[in-house]
């Protein structure tokens, strides 16, 4: 007979530290939020200042240290890795958040919204993804990818070509990299928020009919609030979730099963 699993504390995440991208506000905020009130450090990588997010690490008696960097490109990611672990001194967990959105007919999408959109939320994604990995493979040791993707990863969505395109791409590559990279002890997961009141929805919720047509689909009956996707971001940063290798974790209210 196996020996039983220890539940003691399988969501503790005390002594780990967590990279997580766009956490100044929005669903990263919460993230990185629920992160540190299960016990890890936090690496804020964005283009402004994490200063209400860093407020609220402290509060739950852990360390922030911000890295300021535009994630629009490639460009910065050897020196966000490098002020990462001169700051923390390790990375256990990457957060692969911070994502833009445009909206247009698809008869009128121009390609500089094309390109903004596929270079955050899938180009710099996997490459930062990679640059992670190659460190955690370097020193013999594995670690927590979580990838934000969106229920724009099963569906096709109204005016956001490139943002439909990038959530599915980005649902495809955390396949491939949880077949490359499973054997190696890396997690490679993907967290799908459902319609959370965030800034790249307020379009929708300040559209009268579309905002009652969302919310009649979903069986919860409101919007989503960005601390509601915090208790899944910890699961699957956590040793909870060590057999979970390329799954996607839906967290919407029931829109799926809608």
């Amino acid at each position: 007979m196996s020996a039983p699993f220890d539940l003691t504390g399988p969501f503790d995440l005390t002594g780990q530290v967590a990279l997580v991208t766009g956490a100044n506000t929005g669903l990263g905020q919460a993230i990185a939020v629920g992160l540190a009130q299960a016990g890890a450090d936090i690496v804020a990588v964005g283009r402004s200042a994490p200063d209400e997010t860093a407020e609220r690490v402290a509060k739950a008696g852990r360390r922030l240290h911000a890295v300021s960097a535009d994630l629009s490109t490639t460009q910065p990611i050897e020196r966000v890795l490098f002020e990462a672990y001169a700051a923390a001194g390790r990375l256990d967990i990457l957060v692969n958040n911070a994502g833009v959105i445009r909206r247009a007919d698809s008869l009128d999408f121009s390609e500089d919204d094309w390109d903004a959109v596929m270079n955050t939320n899938l180009k710099t994604v996997f490459f930062l993804s990679q640059a992670v990995a190659r460190r955690w493979v370097a020193d013999g040791r594995g670690g927590k990818i979580i990838n934000i993707v969106s229920m724009l990863s099963f569906q096709g969505g109204l005016r956001v070509p490139s943002y439909t395109a990038s959530k599915s791409g980005l649902a495809g590559i955390t396949k491939t990299l949880c077949n490359e990279w499973a054997s190696r002890g890396i997690n490679v997961n993907g967290l799908a928020p459902g319609y959370f009141a965030t800034n790249n929805t307020a379009a929708l919720q300040a559209d009268e009919d579309r905002s009652r047509q969302i919310l009649e689909r979903i069986p919860a009956g409101r919007w989503g609030q960005p601390e509601d996707l915090a208790g899944a971001a910890v699961f699957l940063a956590s040793r909870a979730s060590d057999y979970m290798h390329g799954a996607t974790l839906a967290v919407d209210g029931g829109w799926l099963a809608r």
